[in-house]
């Protein structure tokens, strides 16, 4: 009767009693946003109810204590402490001491605001698998996705720290996380690729391009022997130009490919050229400090995909299989 009598009614809580949810998926919080968030509930009100769960604790003398867990609604609960409000709208679930439980309500209530990032959301339904025992269709079935969305997703986690703080942070899309996972088994490939999408601000399209280079010089480096001494020069161009070079050799001479996004970067290629100059990639990352220091905020690499190609990518089966490109 208590559950049906809480319902989906809204309760007027007390901030102080709401503990957080040990179970929540959410991790990254931004200061900036918070206080944004916590201005316009001072305009407008609080539109959107927490959900939390009531537990009643017996007290030694016989009363009882009321307190409250959070389930979703970490954001506005913070954002509302901000402001110092004593109160916040709630909805009250049935309790549950089941960890397996309290875990699915905080990542599908979260998933419904669209409130977690890649990560987060890669992490919590890696939590549901690997602690909890269940499989893919299961979390799908329970989230209202396709077996494969769910596999994808879970899929980011095989990327590195570093790219996965940046996944996070929003300074790359979760669409250039497709060409990133296809260089799983080329880790050096990877990170030179990371490092040119967050470092020359590249497209979704323009590191799938990219990637289709490495996969077309993979296939034809597997087909026949390699001078090694032109590899050699490869890296040692690309160093020098700070960009992607590729060498092919022919029987008589060759062609020498550099690649470039931007006028700029033809710009600095000439300069180099003329200059006799090696490129120090330092240069790039002091320029981005010294931007982020005098408060000129990074702009994040474009996904430049169609939404019906985005929406495509969500239930494809092997995101991140080289065979899902072609060479």
């Amino acid at each position: 009767m208590v559950s049906q009598f809480f319902g989906d009614s809204i309760f007027w809580i007390e901030t102080h009693k709401i503990r957080p949810n040990p179970y929540q998926p959410r991790r990254e919080f931004d200061e900036a946003g918070l206080r944004d968030l916590a201005e316009s509930i001072r305009m407008y009100g609080l539109l959107q109810p927490l959900t939390v769960t009531r537990t009643e604790i017996s007290k030694e003398d016989g009363g009882l204590v009321v307190e409250y867990e959070l389930i979703s609604g970490e954001r506005r609960l913070r954002a509302s402490k901000l402001l110092g409000l004593q109160h916040v709208p709630a909805i009250i679930r049935a309790n549950s001491d089941d960890a397996r439980v309290k875990l699915e309500l905080a990542i599908i209530e979260n998933l419904q605001r669209e409130d977690l990032n890649p990560v987060e959301r890669a992490r919590s339904f890696n939590q549901l698998v690997e602690e909890f025992g269940l499989k893919h269709i299961q979390i799908a079935q329970k989230i209202g996705k396709s077996r494969e969305y769910v596999s994808n997703c879970i899929r980011l986690l095989m990327l590195s720290s570093e790219i996965l703080d940046s996944l996070s942070a929003g300074k790359i899309s979760e669409g250039h996380a497709r060409p990133l996972m296809m260089l799983a088994d080329r880790p050096e490939e990877q990170v030179t690729l990371f490092k040119e999408i967050t470092f020359k601000r590249l497209t979704v399209r323009e590191t799938e391009m990219i990637a289709r280079k490495i996969a077309v010089e993979r296939a034809r480096k597997k087909e026949r022997s390699f001078d090694p001494t032109i590899l050699e020069m490869e890296q040692k161009l690309s160093e020098t130009f700070g960009t992607r070079v590729s060498i092919e050799q022919k029987q008589k001479g060759g062609k020498i490919t550099i690649d470039f996004f931007t006028p700029e970067d033809l710009k600095t290629i000439l300069d180099i050229v003329q200059s006799n100059r090696r490129i120090d990639p330092r240069e790039v990352l002091e320029k981005n400090m010294t931007n982020e220091i005098a408060g000129i905020p990074p702009i994040a690499p474009l996904d430049d995909r169609s939404r019906e190609e985005k929406k495509e990518d969500e239930n494809t089966e092997d995101l991140y299989s080289i065979k899902n490109f072609s060479i």
